[in-house]
This record gives C-alpha cells, structure tokens and sequence, in this order.
C-alpha cells in the first residue's frame, strides 16, 4: 500500500507542487508524510525536476530486502489502495526539550536494549515499517548505529562521539498501531541505571561463590567459581558487560559472556576438574 511505500523510503519527493496555490496545503501535506516516516528528508518540486545526485547512489532503500520484508509490496493483486490511519511514527529523543522529552537521559545497557529490540521485533515484526536510531551506549566510546526493516536488523558501532557532543541516544519507529507510551518505558527500562542493573543482576543463575562449569573449547568444560557478576574490564569489546567473572581451579580468571547453559552451567556430582562433552557421549 502507498502508506508502506513512505513508511519504507529513505526519500520523499512532493511533486506537482505549482500545482497548488496555498502554501499551508502543502505544509499540511508534509506533515502527514513526516507523521509516517519521520526522518526521511522531504523535496518539494515540479515536473519531477530533481537533480540525479538528491534520489541515486544514496545507498538508501534496498527493494530486495523490502521484498523479503514484505513480500507483497509489489504484489497489484493486493488490491485498491487504501489510507491507513494505523500506520504512524513514534520518535524518542534524550536531546528534546524537557517538557517534550518522553524518556530519561543517561546511557544504555548494550544487553537490555538487545533483548528489548529482539522481543520487539520477533512479537511486532509484522506491524514495524522501519526502526532507526542513534545511541550512547554504556562503556562504549564509539555510537551505536542501527536501522531495522520488519524483522531485518542491522546494527554496530560507528564514529566515537565529539569531545563536547552530547551522548544522546536518538530513535524512530514506524508501524501499525504504535504506543508512544509503551515504548518509551521499555527504553527507560533499557537504561543502565542501579535499579535496572540490580533487575538484570537478579535474573542471573548463578551467586558468587557458587561453584560452575564453563565452556574453555569446543567439547571442553572447565570448573571454577564465579567471583564477580555483571563483570566489566577494559579489554571487553564496547559495551559489553559479562554476566560473570569466574575463576577456573588453576587460577585463570574469564569471563562468560552469556548466561547459558551452553556457556556455563552448574556443577553436577561425578564430573572431574575437567572433562570432555564428547568423551561422555
């Protein structure tokens, strides 16, 4: 339908713009546009004439991956085009004004926000035109840049941010019947707040102290005991934060970087310091 044609573009001409006389109608029909796609920039012009290089080479709108996405795009036999009041967009800016600003400012946990994104995607996928975003994420110097179509996502860290630019995380939605509230408290739920990252720390298996196996190679499980949870160093990749730091019966310290029983997994009577899955089997 045409509203999804918008909801998809990276580019909106308005053409046939000497066509109308009053310059309110063709501010109220921009405003329609943006309240569907709101951040792909809007050209006004006449006769189509636009330059090549403003619509080509932009990198922009993938018909074969919108195809995938919504494989009756195309499709004539979808039948008569019809205005869909449903399909809006829903924007979350740290940067707003105070008074318009729906969400809480601070950094995100690169783990929450993950899981929120995927839980959004697997259960709405189907209603989600287009997500796009910008956003500071905790322990990462570099911003995080992604851009979802239905259940296609896309998303890794970008430029470092400015010396003085502020970290503020950016995102737009636009789907079917979006709630602006709902989604804006699962992003707050998303932030890396102590009281978000005592939730997180709760849901996790395993106290410290509590004796564990982990992964050390392919078919390869190592005992150790877990000295510290929602563990963080230097040397992890942006934003990662391990749900455990062990430390294995030689004294070697790791990480696990899930909370999985593919990864790490409680201690069950007769199992060695070390064994083999393979070995077992």
């Amino acid at each position: 339908e045409a509203v999804a044609q918008v909801a998809f573009a990276d580019r909106l001409l308005l053409n046939k713009t000497d066509l109308v006389s009053e310059a309110e109608e063709l501010d109220r029909i921009e405003a329609r546009l943006r309240g569907i796609n709101g951040f792909a920039p809007i050209q006004r012009c006449a006769h189509s004439d636009v330059s090549v290089g403003s619509v080509l080479g932009i990198n922009g709108f993938d018909l074969q991956r919108a195809l995938k996405a919504s494989p009756t795009l195309l499709d004539a036999r979808e039948g008569e085009t019809k205005h869909d009041a449903s399909v809006t967009s829903v924007s979350i800016d740290q940067g707003a004004a105070r008074h318009m600003r729906t969400v809480q400012q601070g950094a995100l946990d690169l783990a929450l926000l993950q899981s929120w994104i995927s839980q959004l995607l697997e259960e709405r996928g189907g209603d989600m035109y287009r997500m796009k975003g910008v956003l500071h994420i905790a322990h990462a110097e570099q911003r995080f840049v992604y851009h979802a179509v239905h259940m296609i996502f896309s998303g890794s860290f970008d430029e470092p941010w400015g010396d003085d630019e502020p970290r503020e995380s950016k995102m737009v939605f636009i789907g079917k019947n979006l709630d602006g509230e709902e989604l804006a408290a699962s992003f707050n739920d998303c932030l890396a707040t102590r009281g978000n990252m005592k939730v997180k720390e709760e849901a996790l298996r395993f106290a410290v102290g509590e004796q564990v196996e982990c992964r050390t190679g392919a078919d390869t499980w190592s005992r150790g005991e877990v000295l510290a949870r929602n563990y963080r160093d230097e040397s992890m990749p942006p934003g990662m934060v391990s749900p455990y730091q062990v430390e294995l019966s030689g004294g070697h310290l790791i990480w696990a970087p899930a909370d999985c029983d593919s990864v790490i997994r409680s201690v069950k009577r007769g199992r060695g310091e070390e064994t083999r899955t393979r070995g077992r089997e």
